[in-house]
């Protein structure tokens, strides 16, 4: 296929040797299968701002540590130079995340660096060598949702272990390779002490898979992984190999009602964009 013109400059360095097909094109990148002298892996190329779709970033963004004071100032004053930093900072969470979520032990596609915008990653393959399907292109048995799912609780934990919350979890990001579920679309990632919305963040992410897995195994709908992590969390006890059950006990104190409404309008808008991004996933079959 014709090179896209963002990746001839990785194909002049002699990073990449061949572009071999489009692979899939999102809300906030496109990403190509590339051919790297034997190895096939893949080629995100995130989209400038003025055409990413993905709403509210300014909620992810929040708490995030800018190495350069100066670049800090630049970002908060938009200017050219400021939006240019505000870039590279959306691209270099990810690949941040993927490098730290690697080494606590999340399965995550393992990454080769980013060049000007373009992440180089692992390409996640399935039991055949094709390229791994996402969770909601598949059908699970009970046994295997439940499996699953414990593996996908216990990869939460070990992200919040190491400070860091998805944002954006759900079967929409998650691939499912012969070994398991791989986490996937990163760059909204969240730091959990230094970012305000985080709680809920977490438990948005929780509750979408387990709404997936659920339909496999329906007994999962009444489990509270989101409220004994982030208790584990608030409390310091949180530990990468700490077994969880599912089971939390809620204090007996006042609610906090604006709190309650905040969380019940997210889960409200969450609901409708599952809704349309289901319904763009059906009419591309």
């Amino acid at each position: 296929m014709k090179t896209p013109k963002r990746i001839q400059p990785l194909i002049d360095e002699g990073l990449v040797d061949e572009v071999v097909r489009p692979l899939m094109s999102g809300k906030e990148a496109a990403v190509y299968i590339v051919r790297c002298g034997e190895t096939m892996r893949c080629a995100k190329v995130y989209k400038e701002a003025s055409q990413r779709s993905f709403k509210k970033a300014v909620q992810y963004q929040e708490g995030r540590k800018v190495r350069s004071s100066r670049r800090a100032r630049a970002m908060e004053k938009g200017s050219g130079f400021g939006r240019k930093q505000a870039e590279e900072s959306w691209q270099h969470a990810e690949v941040d995340a993927l490098y730290k979520l690697s080494d606590a032990g999340v399965r995550v596609p393992a990454p080769y660096g980013c060049f000007d915008g373009i992440l180089l990653m692992e390409l996640i393959l399935d039991e055949d060598g094709d390229v791994a399907p996402r969770l909601n292109d598949i059908e699970l048995s009970a046994e295997q949702a439940r499996r699953d799912h414990q593996s996908m609780m216990q990869d939460v934990l070990r992200m919040l272990s190491v400070g860091l919350v998805h944002g954006d979890l759900s079967e929409f990001n998650v691939l499912q390779a012969p070994e398991g579920p791989v986490i996937i679309d990163l760059p909204q990632v969240v730091d959990a002490a230094a970012n305000n919305n985080a709680q809920w963040m977490l438990a948005r992410d929780v509750n979408n898979i387990t709404q997936y897995y659920a339909q496999f195994a329906p007994e999962l709908a009444n489990t509270q992984y989101a409220k004994e992590i982030w208790a584990l969390f608030e409390a310091g006890n949180l530990n990468p190999d700490t077994e969880l059950t599912g089971v939390f006990r809620e204090a007996e104190q006042a609610a906090d009602v604006t709190a309650v409404l905040a969380e019940i309008n997210a889960v409200f808008e969450e609901v409708q964009e599952r809704k349309a991004r289901q319904q763009a996933a059906k009419s591309q079959d």
